[in-house]
This record gives structure tokens, sequence and C-alpha cells, in this order.
């Protein structure tokens, strides 16, 4: 190739190289453009980030459409959204019920252009106050203490001697329980391992199990208006790691608890 024809052709590539750079001085930074949302005014003419020259947008709504003008993340950073620190907790929804404590944030900076959403805004957790306005909760608010179904074969009934006292059974929904249950080995706590949330379980209230003076055991959710939406609390006796909540489904006058899931409260 001769000197000639090689200066030819570097100014061919120069020129080529001077209109691609005035070609790509439109672009969202050049032009100040950064919309919010889908906005087909948010428009100029530059290239894209496909590598292609022509129509570009600006807007939020490029990032879906696949449309964006090359330098749209330098003129519009994504940003994420940005809350305060939590409230402090709130006190007990309801006194003397097992119930809810609730918190709070607020948003101070909100999500712009593909950034991070916000968080949960707002918290709830268990909570249970063993006071009242009146004076100390009943007994319902105490947690139900329960063995396996086989203890009452063994154990020995107190005399009662109001014998119109007679025991009932209460069936219960297992909604929540702690891994302990799942790591009892002792053979007299080795039914814990057995229980599992969603299932139905049927508690005996027996005789001997009943508190001085009164006809319903401790913890069976009698003095909560048999509110089925309410979780009460129950332990397992032996196994302090293993509790849980369960929520009162009916009582049973006349006990006929299946050997599978059947228990006695303490």
């Amino acid at each position: 190739m001769s000197a000639c024809s090689s200066r030819r052709s570097w100014m061919v590539y120069l020129a080529l190289l001077v209109t691609l750079v005035s070609q790509s001085e439109g672009g969202c930074q050049d032009t100040g453009l950064c919309c919010f949302g889908q906005n087909q005014s948010c428009i100029t003419e530059d290239w894209r980030k496909d590598r292609s020259y022509g129509e570009c947008y600006c807007d939020q709504a490029c990032k879906t459409t696949l449309d964006c003008c090359h330098d749209y993340d330098l003129a519009c950073p994504a940003m994420s959204c940005v809350v305060s620190e939590w409230s402090m907790w709130s006190g007990c929804l309801e006194p003397c019920k097992p119930t809810l404590r609730t918190r709070q944030r607020q948003v101070i900076q909100e999500a712009h252009n593909g950034g991070e959403p916000c968080p949960s805004l707002h918290q709830s957790a268990g909570c249970a106050e063993y006071h009242d306005q009146h004076g100390p909760c009943l007994q319902s608010l105490v947690p139900a203490l329960i063995t396996t179904g086989g203890y009452g074969n063994a154990r020995k009934k107190r005399e009662i001697l109001d014998n119109n006292i007679t025991g009932y059974c209460v069936e219960f929904k297992l909604t929540s329980l702690t891994v302990g249950c799942q790591h009892s080995f002792s053979p007299h706590t080795r039914w814990t391992r057995y229980l599992k949330e969603g299932h139905q379980v049927c508690v005996e209230c027996q005789p001997p199990a009943l508190a001085q003076g009164q006809r319903c055991c401790s913890g069976d959710g009698e003095n909560t208006g048999q509110d089925g939406s309410l979780s009460l609390q129950w332990q397992a006796v032996g196994n302090s790691r293993c509790r849980g909540l369960w929520r009162w489904v009916r009582r049973l006058d006349s006990c006929s608890c299946p050997t599978v899931h059947s228990f006695l409260f303490i």
C-alpha cells in the first residue's frame, strides 16, 4: 500500500471516530435526563446498552425494556431504600392474654433506579403481661404443663372430697414448638420427639391435676373465653427446653383421647 493510500485510510478512520464521538454526546448525562417510572418523554438519541445507535431512554423503566442509553447507570445510579432504626417495643396489646407487642420504623429514603426496596416497616412478637389494673392475671396465662398420657396409668390419684369433680379433655392445635423437643433422649421424655407443628393433640385434665378449689387444670384455656384465635403456652414436664404455643380447639367432657398425641395436664 502506498503512503498516500495509507494516509487517506487514516483520515477516513479519524473522520469516522470524530463522527462517533460527536454522536455519543447526547446520552443521559449530557442531556441531564434521569426520570422515575416509565416516561415516554425521557428520551434522547445516543448509543444504547446493546451497542446500537438510536433512540434510547433515561427513565427507570428502561431497565426492564432494555432500551437504556449507555450511560444510564452513571446518570441515574441505583439508590437503595434507607430506613430508620426500630422504635421501642410497645406494651402488650392486651393484659392477661398471650398476645402481641409491636414496633415500627420509618422510610428515610425511597428506593430509586432499581435499588433495593424497603424492608418490612412493622414487626410483632409474642408478649404476655401477668398483671392488669385489677391485679394478678388468672391462671389461664400460666403455661400448661403436660406429659405423656401413659403417666395417668401410673400416678396415684389423690382422694377428691367433692365427688362432683370429674375430669375432662381439651383438644389443641400445635402452632409452634422449640427445637429442644427433638433433642430429648431420656426414656421418660422421648415422647416430645413426636410433637409436630400443625398436629392436633388431646390433653386430659384428671382430678389429681386440678388446682385447689378449682374445677379446671392450670393453663387449659378455660379462662380465655375459649377463643380459638389465641395462642396459649405449654411446656413439657421433664424437658424444660421443649415448649411452645397451641390454640384451643374444643373441650370434651367425655374423654376419648387417641393413644397417639394423648397427653395429661400436670
